[in-house]
């Protein structure tokens, strides 16, 4: 399969040609004849006879960058210096590091950051170990370990090798969930000793991510962890990828107006994404699944069956088919492919039931090439990041540990997972969603903004309530926009954020256990109206839902309207205007934050009875300051004269 330019193939060449008119013109000549894309020419110096320039481009591979090299080497009176891999340029001394948080300038915040203040510290860590998760990093950090046996496409390349993956997944973790996570790689891939390391450093840990570690040691490793620690245990290449699976299947079968209970889907790999894949598949509802593995279908009949293989027997393939993955292709609805590049061609898509569903996830190379499976179906989902519809687990992991941690969760269960797809497919809007959107793309806007549709993003509230294990589940989650909930800091398509189980906040107990949609109603109003810009959600925020309601003055509202009365017999003034004169010279106490000013002017003097009414500030030198422009205090007056 022919492959564009990319700029994961990108390279800058150092060049001194002669400085005629039409020097540049041979370079980017040469460039495209070979099939390369110019993105920069920068002049690095220039004299009167000679200049240096910058040439950078984008390859398809290391011997068509090679090849590029080659051309501009080849052009009459043009000097290749040294050529710089961009990638490589990226990756020179890691792309983490670790910074405080906390200034340490002199004598004082060095005593308080280290000994011999922080004995303090550990000395009640020691007293009551859950302070860990308020005292130290534990409550924000994640732990991304790593054998090397299954990095990427490469194979088992070593611990060392896979190292500036696990950058990369903590440099994903930073961006998209202000998380600090750290990567482990492991000397080892005996499983005994994976989980006992793992299970020692887990204090310093408020979850663990499990990545690149190979089927079928993966799954033992997994579930022995989720059994010895409280944190939860999350292996990104099986559940990061069955979520977000589920999330794109579910929009897909929307546009075809298919139900996931009624079709039948074939997939091919059963390693460790496809079981999880297809756990969560079965979990949401799906019913006729045949997989297949590099001996054809999976039945009850072979001989071959490991442990994770005879789940999959018993629990799929109904119909007992025995043929290979062509066969099983020919009929069904969906194809889902986590395996080897090119094992169907255009004629077997052809076979497949009308409203077809492709969902071609190996990488580089799909199970089928996507152009020609457009051809035959309604629906194609791949890998790649130069086709629609790109499948990318980037989507789940960052927002959903910020909801693990967030909510102190214990575990990781399938009703979570669940949630978290729906949640991450309803971001697709109805106007939005088409054959060739059915996935919300890693780098639109939206996934890197503040703010995400609140019917389709899900989050934790701010209330730090430790989490009962056995009562975390997909009940307590509570969707973006319910009353009475903060709004986080931090948010990501999928970011199913648990709320901590029995936990009910100011204005009811915790909510459904799917998010509605837009205009959705519920039982007594409109507690989830159709929010919009930020005008709405600040609307929605103060109670002035489109319902038209005349909203309720909430425990926010009567302290505000306390401090009006307070304020009024204070200055005896115009709460719309500057005071009347006659009342003290204090700075109002703030409606919301309940602050005063400690400074009191005389009579007389600026800010005194009978004058200008203001506050003298308390540091020498300065004027004094109005009340009236204390922003808070101007803040709560505006939002008491819109309760009336």
């Amino acid at each position: 399969m022919a492959t564009l330019p990319s700029v994961s193939y990108s390279i800058t060449v150092r060049l001194e040609l002669d400085g005629h008119g039409s020097a540049v013109g041979s370079l980017t000549n040469a460039v495209e004849h070979v099939g390369g894309v110019i993105t920069a020419l920068d002049v690095a110096a220039a004299g009167h006879e000679r200049i240096r320039i910058d040439v950078t481009c984008a390859a398809r591979d290391t011997d068509h960058a090679q090849s590029i090299v080659d051309a501009l080497g080849a052009i009459e009176g043009v000097d290749v210096h040294k050529v710089s891999d961009r990638t490589f340029l990226m990756h020179l001394g890691g792309k983490i590091e670790m910074k405080s948080k906390v200034p340490l300038r002199n004598r004082d915040e060095l005593s308080m950051a280290y000994t011999p203040g922080v004995a303090r510290v550990s000395q009640a860590i020691a007293a009551n170990p859950d302070d860990a998760r308020r005292l130290t990093i534990k409550r924000n950090s994640v732990a991304v370990v790593t054998d090397g046996s299954a990095v990427l496409g490469l194979g088992n390349v070593g611990p060392e090798a896979a190292m500036p993956v696990m950058e990369g997944k903590a440099a994903l973790f930073k961006r998209f969930a202000d998380i600090d996570a750290w990567p482990i790689s492991l000397d080892t891939q005996d499983v005994d000793e994976i989980v006992r390391t793992v299970q020692i450093l887990a204090p310093g840990f408020g979850g663990i991510n499990l990545e690149d570690i190979s089927a079928p040691r993966c799954f033992e490793v997994e579930a022995r962890l989720r059994g010895l620690l409280d944190i939860p245990v999350f292996h990104d290449d099986q559940h990061g990828t069955a979520i977000v699976v589920l999330a794109a299947l579910k929009n897909a079968l929307r546009v075809v107006e298919k139900d996931l209970g009624e079709v039948r889907i074939a997939m091919s790999g059963a390693g460790a994404a496809g079981t999880a894949i297809l756990k969560l598949l079965m979990h949401a509802g799906a019913k006729d699944v045949i997989v297949c593995d590099i001996h054809g279908a999976i039945h009850e009949g072979r001989d071959d069956l490991d442990t994770n293989l005879g789940w999959i027997a018993t629990n799929t393939n109904p119909a007992c088919y025995e043929g290979d993955l062509k066969g099983a292709v020919a009929g069904a609805d969906v194809f889902i492919g986590v395996s080897a590049p090119n094992v169907l061609g255009g004629e077997d898509i052809a076979e497949m039931n009308e409203g077809a569903i492709i969902f071609a996830l190996a990488n580089p190379d799909p199970e089928v090439d996507p152009e020609v499976a457009h051809l035959h179906a309604s629906v194609v989902a791949t890998g790649r990041s130069d086709y629609p519809n790109q499948i990318n687990n980037v989507l789940v992991f960052p927002g959903f540990f910020r909801g693990l941690l967030d909510a102190q969760s214990h575990k990781v269960d399938a009703d979570m997972m669940v949630a978290a797809a729906d949640a991450l497919a309803d971001v697709v809007t109805e106007d939005e969603i088409g054959p060739h959107y059915i996935i919300r793309a890693c780098s639109t806007p939206t996934c890197r903004t503040r703010w995400l549709r609140p019917c389709a993003t899900w989050y934790c509230g701010s209330r730090r309530r430790a989490a009962q294990p056995a009562k975390v589940s997909a009940r307590d989650l509570v969707p973006r926009g319910a009353a009475g909930v903060a709004s986080p800091r931090y948010t990501v398509p999928g970011a199913v954020i648990v709320r901590p189980a029995g936990e009910e906040g100011k204005h009811g107990p915790a909510a459904s256990h799917r998010p509605p949609a837009c205009g959705d109603s519920v039982a007594g109003g409109s507690q989830f109206p159709a929010v919009g810009g930020l005008r709405d959600r600040r609307r929605h925020r103060r109670g002035h839902h489109r319902s038209g309601r005349e909203p309720a003055l909430g425990d926010g509202g009567q302290r505000c309207a306390r401090g009006l009365e307070r304020l009024r017999q204070r200055t005896g003034g115009d709460v719309r205007g500057r005071p009347r004169g006659g009342g003290i010279g204090t700075r109002p106490r703030c409606a919301r934050r309940g602050r005063r000013s400690s400074g009191v002017a005389a009579a007389g003097e600026p800010g005194g009875g009978g004058g200008d009414v203001r506050a003298r500030d308390d540091r020498p030198g300065h004027p004094a300051r109005s009340p009236w422009r204390c922003a808070r205090s101007a803040s709560c007056l505006r939002r008491l004269r819109r309760l009336g």
